[in-house]
């Protein structure tokens, strides 16, 4: 508005100055062009051959132009053009002493000179007393017996237009002034009534939002924000009402998982003595009996296995899981979980390699939590492998330790990775599973993962394989840094070793520092998970 206004004032004021500029000037031309007319029409009757008869008629017609004694807001000026030493001429003369032929500018002089009957004019300003004062020449140039050369100039005073000109664009100030307390009150007003309650509605959506669910508008008045604000607050109430009734639930399935889970041990309990029971006696057993007997032994530790994870995942819900933190060699933690793993990669034929320069990494961690991950992420990497190497890499820096475990079989869709992590979800659940799972383990695996303060993250590929990287703190108690391995597995300084053993024969892959009886090996030596012993290198 302040913009618009200057822009508005300044326009009206030079609109209006050009007006009244321009209604003065032809004023003044329409005068001084009858004045003009009339004195020279004095002087061609004029019959004077003497210098001082002539400058005396000279004087006396140019009375003529003087509109009144007393108004000095018009005078002449005389001005001799041809030289001054000839016989006949007279000199400069002017209606007062406050304006001399001086004051003439000499643009104005030099256009009167060239041109014979011609009236020119010329705004500019003269001093008086102190004082500048904005005038007005207008001139022609004039004949007078004997010598003919000569400029007779009228000076208009436009002092009063300028005090005009002051005045209106002191009314146009004021009004604008005017105007703009008056606009702003109108927008103080819209404000207050329209724009505050729907900014006061923004932040309460935005508290609401963060979880403030009691959060709610102020309503004032009638008008549409005011049926704004009831509409947000019925909206805010069916929000919390849904809320609440969902969180009521999850409570009630929270609980009843947990019971069930808790419930379920005592006859699982029972059901196991008697598997176990039908399971070493399974030989003395009808042979119609003995394939169902070890599936009912097998099944029951798979069942086992179910209500762990859902104790697990109770455990989770409820904020009450919580870390034994211990110092631990997390070399060693994997050599365990290696072991583990050997039969299953002799029964697929999957090689699988580690790569590190570590011997020994010591962190602060939940011993039984980190190896259950650890065993989440390999017997996975060997279910979705189908046969291909499997490769492990493990890196070090000064206060993070990195894990990536990299399959190269069916790989994952883009889309699914954002889902890997939920709870019974599977890729292709038409696929067979020869390791049987839960569904729970990715899940419970970033759980773990998340209390450690480290982050688990995957990454896929159709038909190039799959990599889950574990990332961990060295510390609890500072903070972690960016994981030395890389997403997709590969070691970003890409100088670790790699000892590697054929699964296919029964042996596993290991390092030297990851069994503590064994010696520590040099780079590409071979063990087998048997023995121990070390076997010489083919290359």
């Amino acid at each position: 508005m302040m913009i618009a206004f200057i822009f508005v004032g300044s326009f009206l004021t030079h609109q209006i100055a050009n007006s009244l500029f321009d209604g003065r000037l032809s004023q003044a031309l329409e005068e001084s062009k009858s004045g003009f007319t009339n004195v020279q029409s004095l002087l061609d009757s004029s019959d004077a051959t003497a210098n001082s008869e002539i400058e005396r008629d000279v004087l006396r017609f140019m009375t003529v132009l003087e509109v009144d004694g007393s108004d000095s807001s018009r005078q002449w000026i005389l001005v001799p053009h041809g030289d001054p030493d000839n016989p006949g001429s007279i000199t400069a003369h002017s209606q007062g002493p406050s304006i001399t032929a001086d004051a003439v500018p000499a643009e104005l002089d030099e256009a009167v000179r060239k041109d014979d009957g011609g009236i020119y004019w010329q705004s500019s300003s003269i001093t008086q007393n102190g004082v500048t004062h904005p005038v007005l020449f207008v001139g022609t140039s004039i004949k007078i017996h004997q010598n003919p050369d000569y400029g007779l100039y009228l000076v208009y005073d436009l002092s009063a237009s300028q005090q005009t000109m002051r005045y209106i664009n002191l009314v146009i100030l004021l009004a604008f002034l005017i105007l703009l307390v008056v606009v702003l009150s109108i927008v103080w007003f819209v404000t207050r009534t329209v724009i505050r309650p729907i900014a006061s509605t923004a932040i309460t959506a935005e508290k609401l939002a963060a979880g403030d669910l009691d959060r709610r508008v102020i309503v004032r008045g009638e008008n549409e924000t005011s049926r704004l604000g009831h509409s947000f607050n019925r909206m805010a109430d069916g929000l919390q009402n849904q809320i609440s009734q969902l969180e009521t639930l999850s409570s009630m399935q929270q609980q009843f998982v947990s019971d069930v889970s808790h419930e379920l041990r005592t006859p699982l309990t029972t059901v196991r003595m008697a598997a176990e029971m039908l399971y070493s006696g399974r030989e003395d057993l009808n042979p119609a009996y003995r394939r169902p007997t070890e599936l009912l032994y097998h099944q029951v530790d798979r069942f086992d296995s179910l209500l762990a994870d859902l104790l697990e995942i109770s455990r989770f819900d409820a904020g009450s899981a919580t870390l034994d933190c211990a110092p631990v060699d997390l070399l060693a933690v994997i050599n365990d979980v290696l072991l583990e793993v050997q039969p299953h990669l002799a029964r697929t034929g999957t090689e699988l390699t580690l790569h590190t320069d570590e011997r020994q990494i010591m962190v602060e961690m939940d011993h039984r939590r980190i190896e259950r991950v650890l065993r989440n992420l390999l017997f996975n990497a060997v279910e979705h492998s189908e046969g291909n190497p499997i490769d492990v890499y493990i890196g070090v820096n000064e206060n993070t330790v990195g894990l990536a475990v990299r399959d190269h079989g069916i790989g994952m869709k883009p889309e699914h990775l954002d889902q890997v992590f939920n709870r019974f979800w599977r890729a292709d659940p038409s696929r067979k599973r020869t390791l049987g799972g839960t569904g729970l383990g990715l899940s419970i695996a970033a759980e773990d993962v998340r209390l450690h303060q480290g982050t688990l993250e995957a990454w896929g590929k159709p038909d190039e394989g799959a990599c889950f990287r574990m990332t961990l703190p060295l510390n609890q108690d500072i903070p972690m840094g960016s994981s030395p391995v890389l997403l997709t597995g590969e070691p970003e300084n890409g100088s670790l070793r790699s000892t590697e053993q054929t699964a296919a024969t029964g042996s596993i892959l290991t390092v030297a520092s990851l069994d503590h009886e064994l010696d520590k090996p040099e780079p590409n030596s071979r063990y087998t998970a048997a023995s121990s012993e070390e076997v010489p290198d083919e290359n």
